[in-house]
C-alpha cells in the first residue's frame, strides 16, 4: 500500500516448530475465507517434504492459532498427515495476528480483497478502518455490486491509499449526486475515474458542479459503456482495469473541460 503503514510490536518467533495438526485453530476474523476446493487440490497433490511452513501465534491461553497457512493446514488434515512445521509468535493480540497474516500476504499469494478488508478491520489498520468510516457515512458497505454495497473492494481502498478518505467520500457524494444509488453508479472505473480526478485536481473542483456535468454525459451505464468501448477499441489506453481507471479519470476531464475557457481547463 501507499500511504498506510502496517506495524506490529517486536515480539518472540520460534521458527521450525513440529506442531501436531489437531493443535491449530483458525480465527476467521484474522484469515481469508477458507477455500475447500483449494485445500483438496493441495492435499491431491501433497508431497510431504514439501509443504513448508505455515506461520502461527501462540494466544496468551496457550492456544495455537493459524495466522497464515490455512489451506495447506486443511490440506494435511484431509489427506492424514499428523504434524507440520510451524513459525509460531508469542505475544500478539489478535489484531495484531490480523496486521501480520497482510504483512506476509503482501508480497506473496495474496487475498482476496474483501478478505483483506474484512482483516484489516479485524486488525484495526488505518487504511480499512479509514474506508469503512467513509463507506458507513454513505450507508454503504462492501461486497456484490447492489444499490447499497460497492463491488470494487480493491478500487476504493486504493482511493483511499492513494488520496485519503477524503477523498474517497467526495467520489462517492459526486457519483450519487450525478448517478443516483446504483449498483453501476459504485462501479470501480467510474469511482476510479472521479477518485483520480477529485485527488489530482480536487482544490480547483466544485463536486455539485462535476456531479451535473458528468451527468449531463450520460448515465452511469453509459459510462461504462464508453469506457469498455474505448479499451477494447485502443482508445486512451489499453486493457487492464488501470488503464479503464485511467480512461475514466480522462473522461471526467472532458466534462469538466466542457463550456470552460482553455486557460480554466484541467489537463486530461
Amino acid at each position: 500500500m501507499g500511504g498506510y503503514a502496517f506495524h506490529i510490536p517486536d515480539h518472540r518467533v520460534d521458527y521450525g516448530v513440529e506442531v501436531k495438526i489437531s493443535e491449530f485453530n483458525i480465527d476467521p476474523q484474522a484469515q481469508r475465507t477458507l477455500n475447500e476446493r483449494r485445500a483438496q487440490k493441495i492435499a491431491d497433490k501433497l508431497v510431504p517434504g514439501a509443504i513448508g511452513t505455515v506461520i502461527a501465534s501462540e494466544r496468551s491461553n496457550g492456544d495455537l492459532y493459524i495466522v497464515d497457512g490455512q489451506h495447506r493446514w486443511r490440506a494435511c488434515v484431509l489427506a492424514g498427515i499428523p504434524t507440520i512445521r510451524a513459525e509460531v509468535h508469542h505475544g500478539l493480540t489478535q489484531e495484531q495476528e490480523a496486521i501480520l497474516f497482510l504483512i506476509k500476504n503482501k508480497e506473496s499469494h495474496k487475498p482476496r480483497p474483501i478478505d483483506e478488508y474484512h482483516v484489516g478491520l479485524t486488525g484495526g489498520v488505518p487504511l480499512y478502518i479509514d474506508t469503512d468510516r467513509v463507506l458507513q457515512k454513505h450507508g454503504l458497505t462492501l461486497g456484490s455490486s447492489s444499490t447499497n454495497t460497492v463491488g470494487a473492494v480493491a478500487g476504493v481502498l486504493q482511493i483511499v491509499d492513494r488520496y485519503g478518505a477524503m477523498v474517497l467520500d467526495r467520489t462517492l457524494t459526486v457519483a450519487e449526486d450525478a448517478w443516483a444509488r446504483g449498483a453501476d453508479s459504485w462501479d470501480g472505473m467510474l469511482l476510479g475515474g472521479i477518485g483520480m480526478f477529485l485527488g489530482r485536481w480536487g482544490d480547483l473542483v466544485d463536486d455539485k458542479e462535476l456531479a451535473r456535468k458528468i451527468l449531463s454525459m450520460g448515465s452511469a451505464a453509459k459510462w461504462r459503456s464508453e469506457i469498455l468501448g474505448q479499451s477494447s477499441r485502443g482508445g486512451f489506453h489499453n486493457g487492464g482495469t488501470g488503464s479503464r481507471v485511467t480512461t475514466a479519470y480522462r473522461m471526467v476531464a472532458i466534462a469538466w473541460n466542457k463550456g470552460r475557457r482553455a486557460e480554466n481547463r484541467i489537463e486530461a
